[in-house]
């Protein structure tokens, strides 16, 4: 029997806030030392009254609109009970039954087709705090920093509408680049700030009712979603075909092993024993504050690709890579505006070739890039290129360029790497080349085109890379023509 997967995917964002959830602490907890960004509301003492982030609650009105939702005219906040030792009050602050937004979408492309994912609803919450597992003294114990504890949760949850481990995954980059458009939120998967659990089954081809659900937890990355889900799906096809019954669960995700484990039996909405927040008021959202919010929607991904393709005479492939990160978008943009000389296209391919290749090689952002090379940096770079030195040397140059933080005319000359341009210096080495290369010259002479090519990296070689190619061969046809 044949079997199709189906994955629904929780997606967690912390919000960028100055202020936790239902407190004043400092939300920036980030670089703070343990317990030191806590208040009795967010330790959860006894008496005290939590009150409501409106810009929290703006973020999130944002969101729905940004993910063609409709935004509730009235939401409330629950309790939400489980005993967990990250959760010091014994409940969190959350939304199960009032929602800020439900029934909205996001399309997606994968293997060149558009598909769209139903988003169920966006709800508020607070985070947890953080368990620091340790050994001390021999004895292995765990520690608990509260800091976390309270700071804005937006949880995004879709319909069961992926099918497979690609579209979940592309799902999450078009969601992860939405929210940074936004400027909502950091996205960084490594500090927590952006993180998924997995909901996926599989029932038989051409089957309506949804299969013995299994959430998946521990992913943070990309990578990690892709992965898990592709051997889940596996093994959750293996399992029915040996005769066993799948049943509700919890796994984890164990990057090192490539495999999930069962964490525990899947809880139900009624155990938590929801019920509404006695200490917060239901909130009302008037129509005039939702435009007034919609009117400080940035471009966002899509629309800023489409103008990118016109304006700048982009590919779709292309302004699909640069606008995948606004980051990324914004240095491509500033750096065309900073050049007199290179092109948007040239600016695009160096972005997405040698810039990219740093980047990934580095394990670094765009932004950590930009620190050390500039937008109008890179695009100095790349008029000099144009005939100060060849594309090869620029490469190199951009190399020294991110690990010294020096701009490339700095290096040019600090290295002696101008291109050498003088007809005169370049007919000598062309003469001593032709002279020394007796039979390629007599294969160029009989036909044979591919000789020149090797006649002109002889000359580049001679002239340690500085030579300039076009002139190169300009001088060598010439010589060999009258030779």
């Amino acid at each position: 029997m044949e079997y199709e997967t189906v994955i629904g995917l929780e997606v967690h964002a912390q919000l960028l806030t100055k202020s936790k959830m239902y407190c004043s602490c400092s939300a920036d907890y980030a670089s703070a030392e343990p317990n030191t960004h806590v208040c009795p509301v967010c330790l959860g003492m006894p008496g005290v009254l939590p009150v409501i982030n409106k810009q929290a609650v703006e973020y999130t009105i944002m969101t729905a609109i940004a993910l063609n939702c409709p935004v509730a005219d009235y939401t409330r906040f629950d309790r939400k009970n489980y005993p967990y030792p990250d959760l010091v009050k014994g409940y969190q602050i959350s939304q199960a039954y009032a929602p800020i937004s439900k029934k909205g979408y996001i399309n997606i492309e994968v293997d060149d087709t558009t598909r769209r994912i139903g988003i169920n609803h966006i709800h508020l919450e607070e985070d947890v705090a953080k368990l620091l597992h340790r050994s001390v003294g021999g004895e292995d114990c765990s520690l608990v920093d509260i800091n976390r504890s309270g700071v804005p949760l937006m949880e995004i949850v879709s319909e069961p509408d992926l099918r497979s481990a690609e579209e979940a995954r592309q799902y999450l980059i078009k969601l992860h680049s939405i929210l940074q458009y936004l400027g909502i939120s950091t996205g960084n998967m490594e500090e927590g700030a952006f993180r998924c659990d997995a909901n996926i089954s599989i029932r038989p081809v051409g089957s309506k009712e949804l299969g013995s659900k299994v959430e998946v937890k521990n992913l943070n990355s990309f990578k990690a979603v892709f992965l898990a889900m592709e051997y889940e799906a596996k093994r959750q096809r293996k399992a029915v075909n040996d005769g066993k019954k799948l049943v509700q669960e919890t796994r984890g995700w164990v990057e090192d092993g490539g495999k999930t484990v069962s964490q525990r039996s899947k809880e139900y909405a009624h155990d938590y024993r929801y019920f509404p927040e006695p200490d917060l008021p239901p909130v009302t959202i008037s129509r005039d504050w939702v435009e007034a919010v919609r009117k400080k929607l940035p471009e966002m991904p899509e629309a800023r690709r489409d103008r990118f393709m016109a304006e700048y005479s982009l590919t779709k492939y292309d302004a699909d890579l640069l606008t995948g990160s606004k980051a990324m978008a914004d240095y491509f943009e500033e750096g065309v505006k900073a050049s007199k000389e290179a092109s948007p296209k040239e600016v695009a391919n160096w972005l997405l070739g040698e810039v990219s290749r740093i980047i990934n090689a580095g394990g670094i952002d765009i932004e950590k890039f930009r620190k050390k090379v500039s937008p109008d940096m890179l695009s100095s770079l790349i008029s000099n290129s144009h005939g100060t030195i060849n594309t090869a040397t620029a490469k190199s140059v951009l190399e020294e360029m991110f690990s010294s933080g020096q701009s490339a005319a700095e290096i040019i000359q600090k290295r002696g790497l101008s291109q050498i341009s003088d007809t005169g210096e370049l007919e000598k080495m062309v003469a001593e080349v032709i002279k020394s290369n007796v039979q390629p010259v007599a294969d160029y002479k009989a036909g044979k085109e591919t000789a020149l090519k090797f006649l002109v990296g002889q000359v580049m070689r001679a002239s340690k890379g500085q030579a300039n190619p076009q002139l190169v061969n300009e001088v060598l046809k010439k010589k060999l023509a009258e030779g």
